[in-house]
């Protein structure tokens, strides 16, 4: 399978064929990202969505029947997964399970991840599409703890200047260009 980018198009058709089964999502990473700021900054290769658990043998049998196949990877668990397609578009499931606070845990509850509340309470805009997505806040705390490069600065800068979020240490080393 070729990878293609993942266009604004293609978010919204998901986006639609999600409401159509009755799933709710939110958008996560880049695609978040350029929600957030209101409009496409850079190409995607893949669209990443939060989506409840309980959601997801209808959202994952809705992209199967449109072709959507597993695709491989090292990280590949049941909370974290990726489906593409022939056309080489990916869609990457982040799986919660939302408490009675609103907090999404992320993964089994040993692990300790989760996405707070505030993080799920971001809306945004792709083409002319409201959407939900994490919010600016947390997309720029959860771009941390890992070798960050161009792309994620690009992200970050981009949202810390529009939203008035401090630049967090991982990115130091770019502001010094």
């Amino acid at each position: 399978m070729t990878r293609s980018e993942m266009t604004a198009g293609d978010v919204r058709e998901f986006l639609d064929l999600m409401d159509e089964v009755g799933v709710r999502v939110w958008l996560d990473g880049g695609w978040a990202v350029d929600a957030c700021l209101g409009g496409q900054t850079r190409p995607h290769a893949d669209l990443d969505i939060v989506v409840q658990e309980h959601h997801l043998p209808a959202a994952t049998a809705a992209l199967r029947e449109r072709g959507y196949r597993p695709v491989p990877r090292d990280d590949t668990c049941a909370w974290n997964f990726v489906l593409g397609d022939a056309a080489g578009r990916q869609v990457d499931f982040h799986v919660i399970v939302l408490d009675s606070d609103g907090h999404g845990r992320y993964g089994p509850p040993e692990n300790g991840e989760s996405y707070p509340a505030p993080a799920l309470a971001g809306t945004g805009r792709v083409d002319d599409r409201e959407v939900a997505c994490v919010s600016p806040e947390w997309l720029v705390r959860f771009h941390t703890g890992y070798a960050v490069d161009a792309d994620d600065w690009a992200d970050v800068s981009a949202l810390c200047e529009r939203f008035g979020i401090p630049v967090p240490d991982d990115y130091r080393r770019f502001q010094a260009r």
